[in-house]
């Protein structure tokens, strides 16, 4: 399984460009949960937030739309 590149569009993570990994038809996930790491690289405690595949883009990524921000925990 490869890599795509997703650009995360609204909430927290508003115009991020990041490699995620991809399907066997090269799209990545349907969703997917961003957690922001802290400074020394570990998963910062607080709220996940939630982005859906949009679109691929005109270069080979894709797009990811902000769905909502849940408390720490919810997702998991």
């Amino acid at each position: 399984m490869g890599e795509v590149t997703v650009r995360f569009v609204g909430g927290p993570a508003d115009g991020l460009v990041r490699e995620v990994p991809a399907g066997p038809d090269g799209a990545p996930p349907q969703r997917w949960i961003m957690r922001h790491p802290d400074g020394t690289g570990s998963v910062q405690a607080g709220p996940d937030h939630l982005y859906e595949r949009d679109q691929p883009d005109a270069v080979g990524g894709w797009s990811m739309r902000f769905v909502r921000t849940d408390p720490l925990g919810v997702s998991e």
